[in-house]
This record gives C-alpha cells, sequence and structure tokens, in this order.
C-alpha cells in the first residue's frame, strides 16, 4: 500500500512538472507513421523490390554554339525505353529555357526582390522547330500540347510495356541567358565570354512507380527529377575556344594539339597539378593551332544529365583522381585569369581531387570519367561529372562550394532523388557529407569553414521556418537556405553523433547509397532502411525532424539526495520543455573527484515530459550538465546546468 501510495505521489508531481511543457508523448511517439506497406516495386525494408522498375531514356545530340548571337542549335534524338507495366499513350519532355519566356510561370513567380532563383532576364526559352517520333517502325509527327516548361507528345499507337522503344527526335534552338536562374549563364571576361551551358536540350520527363508522370513546372528554386541513360553528343564551337563537358572526350587529337596532349597524359599519372593550358597561352592563337569551328564529341554512361562549358578565356589543370577499386579518373579545372589568386582557381583541381577521393572511399565509387570545375557566373551549380562555381571564390570558400557541388555527384546523381520535391534529400546530404570531408580535407585546413558560422540552433527552429518535407518552390525564399541544406544537415549529425553511433549510422547510409545507385528511391525508402539496417524504429525522429518543425529543449530540475543523503544517491528531475524527443545524456560530477556520465535513451519520454532517475552517488553533487558535448539541437542551453547542490 505504501509503495502504490508513493507510485502515485511521484506521478502526481511529474504531471504538475508536465504542465509547463509543450511536450505530447503520445504524438511524438504515435506509432502510425508509414502511409503504406511494402510492394513488389518497394520492399518494407527499404530497398527496391524484386520487380522494381524505371524508365530509361538514352541521347544522341548535336548542337553548335554561335558566339556572335548567343545561341545554341541543334538536334537531338531519345531512345525512350518503357520498362514499366504500363503502356503509353503519350509522353512528356522538359523544356526547361521556357523559364526564360516573358510569359513563363517562373516569371510570373518571381517576387519583387529577385534572388538567387529570381527570374528577370527572358531570351524566348526553347524554340522547337521539328518534332517526329517512331514506334514499332512507325514514324509521324505527334500532336503536342506545350505547357510552360513542359512539352506533351500524343503517340499514334501506344508504347507498350515490358521494354517497347520509341525513338523521339527534335531539333530546336535557344539563347543562353547572362544569368540562368543560377544554373547557367555568360560571363564577360578580359580574355573573352565563358558560356556556362545546361538545362539545354528537351529532357525526358520522369516517369515512376510512385506517382506516374512527373510534370512540376520547372519555377526556379526546385532543381531536377531525371532519368538515366547514355549520352552521346557533340559541341561545334569556334576553334580558338576551349570545351568541356561531362563525360570522356572521344577525339582529342582533333581538338588539342600535341602540346596540350602530352601535358594531358603527364596530368593522368599525376597526383600534382599539372597545368594543361597556361594564363600565358590564353588568347595565344599559335598556342590553339586550330582556325574555323571545331566538334568536340563527348560520352557520358549511366548518367541523369549532362552540361558543358566553352571559353577563349580557359585556363586549364588537371591531375589523375584515385579511386578504391584502381580505376583513375581525371579532375580538371577550366578558368579565367582572374581568378588566380592567393589560394585562388589554381588551387581547384587539388580540391576536386580531394573531394572526389573521400567520397567515393567513404560511401559509393565515383563512377565518372571526369570530374571538371567550371569557373563563371554561376555561384555554385552541380551536373554529372562537371560543376560551375563562382570565378570569383578563393580560399575556404573555393573549397566550400568545390566540396559541395561535387558532392552532389552522390546526392542527387547517383542516388536519383526527385529534387523538385525533396530539396533536402539532395542539398541537406550532400551538406552533411561535406561536413566529414571537410574534416579530412589538407588535414583539416578548413575545417572551421561554415557558411552559417556560430550557434544557428535558434534560428534553424525558430517560429515560421518550413519545415524539411516543404518542396523547394513552396518554402519561403529566407528559409530555403535553412530547410533545404543546414537542417537536414544537423539532423543527419544528430542522427549519426547522439542516436545511432558513427558505425551503425555509416553502415545504414552506405547500404540507403549501395542500394539506391542510378535508382529512384522517395524518403519513405530512406527512413526504412536507416531503421531496418540500423536496427532502429526511428518513426519518432523523423516525425520530429522532417515532418514537423517541432523545437528541442531539455531542461535540468530539481537534484535532490536520497534520504537526504549524498552517500545514498541523487534523484535528478530533467524534463523536455518543447514536442521534439531526442535521447540525452548527462554529466554528474561529485565533490570527491568522481564523474558520471549517464545516457538516457529516447524512451525516456514515452512516459511523458518529465523524467526522474537516480545517480549512485558517494559525495555532494557539485554540477549536473545536460548533453556535456553538446550533440542535440537544444533551442535553449541556459537551462542545461546547475552547480553546488
Amino acid at each position: 500500500m505504501k509503495q502504490l501510495f508513493l507510485l502515485i505521489l511521484t506521478n502526481g508531481f511529474l504531471l504538475l512538472a508536465g504542465a509547463q511543457s509543450k511536450f505530447n508523448h503520445k504524438e511524438a511517439f504515435d506509432p502510425h507513421f508509414y502511409p503504406n506497406n511494402g510492394t513488389a516495386y518497394r520492399s518494407a525494408g527499404g530497398q527496391p523490390g524484386p520487380q522494381y522498375w524505371q524508365n530509361r531514356a538514352d541521347y544522341k545530340i548535336a548542337c553548335t554554339l554561335d558566339t556572335a548571337t548567343h545561341k545554341v542549335s541543334g538536334t537531338v534524338t531519345i531512345t525512350y525505353t518503357n520498362n514499366s507495366p504500363d503502356e503509353l499513350h503519350f509522353v512528356w519532355l522538359q523544356l526547361d529555357q521556357n523559364i526564360y519566356k516573358e510569359d513563363s510561370r517562373g516569371s510570373a513567380t518571381t517576387t519583387q526582390t529577385g534572388g538567387r532563383w529570381g527570374n528577370t532576364g527572358f531570351t524566348g526559352g526553347h524554340t522547337i522547330q521539328s518534332v517526329s517520333v517512331e514506334v514499332g517502325g512507325k514514324k509521324f509527327t505527334p500532336k503536342q500540347t506545350l505547357t510552360d516548361t513542359r512539352l506533351q507528345l500524343w503517340l499514334e499507337q501506344p508504347l507498350k510495356s515490358g521494354g517497347a522503344k520509341a525513338s523521339i527526335s527534335l531539333s530546336y534552338s535557344f539563347t543562353i541567358p547572362q544569368y540562368g536562374t543560377d544554373r547557367m549563364g555568360r560571363l564577360q571576361t578580359r580574355n573573352g565570354t565563358i558560356y556556362e551551358v545546361a538545362q539545354w536540350f528537351p529532357r525526358m520527363a520522369v516517369y515512376d512507380d510512385v506517382q506516374g508522370w512527373n510534370v512540376l513546372p520547372y519555377i526556379g528554386a526546385g532543381e531536377f527529377y531525371l532519368g538515366y541513360g547514355h549520352y552521346d553528343y557533340t559541341i561545334t564551337a569556334p576553334a580558338d575556344m576551349m570545351v568541356v563537358a561531362s563525360g570522356a572526350l572521344q577525339n582529342e587529337k582533333d581538338v588539342y594539339n600535341n602540346t596540350l596532349l602530352t601535358r594531358l597524359e603527364q596530368a593522368r599519372n599525376s597526383d600534382k597539378t599539372v597545368v594543361l593550358r597556361s594564363a600565358s597561352e590564353v588568347g595565344d592563337k599559335k598556342a590553339k593551332g586550330k582556325t574555323g569551328n571545331l566538334t568536340w564529341h563527348f560520352k557520358m554512361e549511366n548518367a541523369r544529365d549532362i552540361a558543358w562549358a566553352a571559353s577563349r578565356a580557359f585556363v586549364l589543370d588537371a591531375a589523375r583522381i584515385n579511386l578504391p577499386s584502381g580505376e583513375k579518373a581525371l579532375a580538371m579545372s577550366a578558368y579565367p585569369t582572374e581568378s588566380i589568386k592567393k589560394d585562388g582557381w589554381q588551387r581547384s583541381t587539388e580540391m576536386v581531387k580531394a573531394s572526389i577521393e573521400h567520397y567515393s572511399n567513404k560511401w559509393f565509387e565515383y563512377p565518372y570519367p571526369t570530374a571538371v570545375n567550371v569557373a563563371g557566373v554561376v555561384g555554385g551549380m552541380e551536373y554529372p561529372g562537371l560543376s560551375f562555381c563562382s570565378y570569383k571564390d578563393s580560399g575556404a570558400d573555393l573549397w566550400g562550394v568545390t566540396d559541395h557541388e561535387f558532392g552532389h555527384n552522390w546526392f542527387p546523381m547517383i542516388v536519383g532523388t526527385n529534387e523538385r520535391k525533396y530539396a533536402w534529400m539532395d542539398e541537406g546530404f550532400t551538406t552533411f557529407i561535406n561536413g566529414l570531408s571537410t574534416k579530412a580535407f589538407n588535414k583539416g585546413e578548413f575545417a572551421q569553414f561554415s557558411y552559417f558560422p556560430g550557434d544557428i540552433t535558434p534560428f534553424v527552429f525558430m517560429d515560421g521556418m518550413d519545415a524539411l518535407m516543404t518542396a523547394p518552390d513552396v518554402a519561403q525564399q529566407g528559409n530555403l537556405g535553412i530547410a533545404a541544406y543546414e537542417k537536414p544537415s544537423i539532423m543527419l549529425n544528430a542522427l549519426r553523433d547522439a542516436v545511432l553511433g558513427p558505425e551503425r549510422f555509416d553502415a545504414a547510409f552506405k547500404t540507403y547509397i549501395e542500394r539506391w545507385a542510378f535508382k529512384h528511391p522517395t524518403p519513405w525508402d530512406f527512413f526504412r532502411t536507416m531503421e531496418n539496417v540500423a536496427g532502429e524504429d526511428l518513426s519518432w525522429f523523423w516525425r520530429a525532424w522532417v515532418f514537423n518543425n517541432w523545437k528541442f529543449d531539455v531542461a535540468l530540475g530539481e537534484v535532490s539526495y536520497v534520504d537526504n543523503d549524498p552517500k545514498k544517491g541523487a534523484d535528478i528531475i530533467i524534463q523536455n520543455k518543447e514536442q521534439m524527443a531526442m535521447p540525452v545524456e548527462v554529466l554528474v560530477k561529485e565533490s570527491n573527484g568522481k564523474q558520471h556520465r549517464i545516457p538516457l535513451p529516447v524512451e525516456v519520454w514515452q512516459r511523458g515530459p518529465d523524467w526522474i532517475f537516480t545517480v549512485p552517488t558517494t559525495s555532494k553533487v557539485t554540477e549536473v550538465v545536460l548533453d556535456p558535448d553538446k550533440k542535440l539541437p537544444d533551442f535553449n542551453r541556459n537551462n542545461n546546468s546547475k552547480k553546488n547542490f
């Protein structure tokens, strides 16, 4: 009877304390999390199912750059393979250049303040001169429906399921914008214009088992969702220009002189950067030895996109990338002489090489033959095997943007997430792996680098911050840097350091990459993989971090001694004052010098907002600290510690 009374009394005290908290344990640990069970396409364990499928698009492209008009003209033939179980009566293509039409949705939704992805320059978008389709040996001109950045082609006969192919041919042209929503554009330098060219040909939209055709328009902030295939393409440009692009150059001897070829071979066998085209050779027509126009031929295999750049102004250098399998790739940088300064772009190749080698050893081997960093007007944008970074950057800024953009080769280039919807799964995951690579680069040369220095926890969890599961075009402009980049990175660090530990986290995260390499995972596939491999039900974690903007604020309450005797132990009360639940480590220091570290699992919060526990002290407690290593995103650390009890 006495024990029952004490239990009732204790619970009554905790309920009284809990009245000051926003924490609802039933909501935090609601068992209903996953919206559906596993299917033949996607297993309940988070891996592709036995009947997983995805369609394929292979491209053959020929284009010409007209520097007088800044225009790209070309033809593309797409071999589209329908591996789905569905018969397709129409197909959708993406015409992303149409964002630069005056009447585009991107133009209409650009705020007066503009911003990084604001669309204020108009080039008229894509001009489609002709379209033809061949299905089942029958060639025809399809009925077309153009809606902003999407083109629908109606098939005269359906494209059957199970591997049937359609050949889609288009001729097109567009004008390269001066500033293309920070994804492409033109930069005038002292030695000529740098063209950074992306979203430059009609691309197939994705048809998947989740939504069918994915046809969200390109508005600006949302990036891309693309299928995989092979690319065989040519770029014709003035002979005095250097062209760099995604993939392997097929006709080096046609476009490079003997000097450059010799240097290139040296670079392929060197861990140190080798200059291919020096600053003094830029503008020297004799150094190139070519006149008229030249056609550059590239191939890129099993990729979801390609991009390229061209300029008379490029300094070129390169070095060997060593991959864990023993294979080699080539790191290359292309930049104007204006970018050569202290810790400037002459260090870019060193950074590219280090970044690619780190991620290859840590997570998944880099699959492409080259990794090219291009300096230009674009602040930072990633494409498979090629990145655009600001020509102004140097030092820590150059490392930060280079490492980030090449980190994107893993998310979303290898792991093909839908970044049009789930920016946190590419930007956030990349920002997370950037943190580990930055610590490793050159013995931590830029280990303190951050775009958000200091403790940004109060800002990350402020009222009005968008939840991670907010589409990038829906997130408020001022919130996107946090909601898509920093918060998911903080989330993964908390999961790694405070919940699972590095060993279990790394094994699960690596498994996720391996399972979904060159495939299309959803957030639910990620959640299931992490839980199944790590052996933890993390529904409480995803609910708090991804779907809600819940805060975490653990506070130290009363500290008392058992029977008023420090030698019999100390009772400590902690309180969760906000809605997020997290495991907590408690540091207790005694006057005799003893220290206790008590790891409390997240399950203590299943009992409500307050938890009381006993520490086996033998002397007076001098200090109690919650989360002493600051692994948790505590919104208010002022209530985390007390001294002298």
